[in-house]
């Protein structure tokens, strides 16, 4: 379950929109230090895509030219060069050689070229650029920073009050989870649960929810789960600013499971599809129920799968999903379902 370029991509503009200074604190202290943060950063990036065209089309990069000051109230030109694709570039160092380059002749200084290197290949870190023959050579150096290095820091990342330690918990566990949807959602709920645990503005935190959601994409059943589930924390937390979202996004979950059983079923024949269609229905709300009571109960929760693999009522099921998040213990659940067949 590969997520599009596209989707680290929106993320990643974002998370360097939203918190710039908290990105330069995480990854590069040393420039952090040495910037005058009552004044706002400047995004530059009409000027950028004048300098350099390309940066605009390139999937899998993120490109900022941010234009920041030094506390002698010089001004600094700042490139950010955010590299976030699953697969190593082998043209990469060039790149921001040539970005650097074209900025120092467009504005008469040498910018600070940073990148940040998200693709899941652990031996693949470019952070020099060498070219030159008999004598005459150019050699580029940029700070660059690895994500993967940061999953042995799992723990401290899930309590760090630096709002960018949720964006690479976030990235982490997209690239750790593809393929493993359940395990995705699973993640991504906690990870939700964790924005309210660390002081953040409510801003903030719809804010690292969009990039969470954006990062952590799920298929219908478990979109429809997560959706619950984030619907019942909501209102333990008494903050409905996420929940209005999921509410349609549980409820076209399910009906795109419906929607593809049917489809398929309808192929050979209406009353073969029908039967086909419903039959899909049923096996999407098993799965959502497993989910669910995996999420709620643990491992304890699923004993209580054979008895709901007996139910095959559609509505039987929902009203099954919405007793999980009202249930106190599995008992209650329990004495719910028919006997053990």
């Amino acid at each position: 379950m590969d997520e599009p370029e596209r989707e680290f991509d929106t993320a990643w503009k974002q998370a360097l929109e939203w918190f710039f200074e908290p990105f330069l604190a995480f990854f590069f202290p040393a420039a952090h230090a040495d910037i005058d943060w009552s004044r706002e950063p400047v995004f530059l990036d009409k000027e950028l895509q004048q300098v350099v065209p390309e940066a605009e089309s390139g999937q899998g990069t993120v490109d900022k030219l941010v234009k920041v000051f030094t506390p002698d109230g010089a001004e600094a030109w700042v490139l950010v060069h955010v590299e976030v694709q699953s697969q190593r570039d082998s043209d990469f160092a060039r790149r921001m050689y040539t970005y650097n380059h074209r900025l120092e002749d467009r504005y008469g200084r040498m910018p600070v070229s940073l990148a940040v290197l998200g693709d899941d290949g652990p031996g693949w870190r470019p952070s020099s650029f060498l070219a030159g023959r008999w004598g005459c050579e150019v050699r580029f150096d940029f700070p660059a920073v690895k994500l993967l290095d940061y999953r042995q820091r799992e723990v401290a990342l899930e309590t760090d009050p630096n709002p960018f330690a949720a964006v690479v918990l976030a990235h982490l566990k997209s690239i750790e989870t593809r393929g493993d949807p359940d395990a995705r959602g699973e993640w991504k709920f906690r990870l939700v649960k964790g924005l309210y645990d660390r002081g953040w503005t409510k801003v903030q935190i719809v804010q690292l929810f969009r990039i969470i959601d954006w990062v952590l994409t799920l298929p219908p059943v478990q979109a429809r789960v997560f959706a619950r589930n984030l619907d019942a924390y909501s209102k333990e937390k008494q903050v409905e600013l996420l929940s209005p979202t999921y509410r349609f996004i549980r409820n076209e979950a399910l009906n795109e499971g419906r929607a593809e059983g049917l489809a398929e079923g309808l192929a050979k024949g209406l009353a073969e599809g029908l039967a086909e269609g419903l039959a899909k229905a049923v096996g999407t709300l098993h799965k959502a129920v497993e989910i669910t009571l995996k999420v709620r109960f643990g491992e304890s929760g699923l004993e209580l799968m054979p008895r709901i693999h007996q139910i095959t009522d559609v509505p039987a099921l929902e009203a099954f999903l919405d007793a999980i998040e009202a249930a106190s213990d599995l008992d209650t659940l329990g004495n719910l379902l028919p006997p053990q067949a």
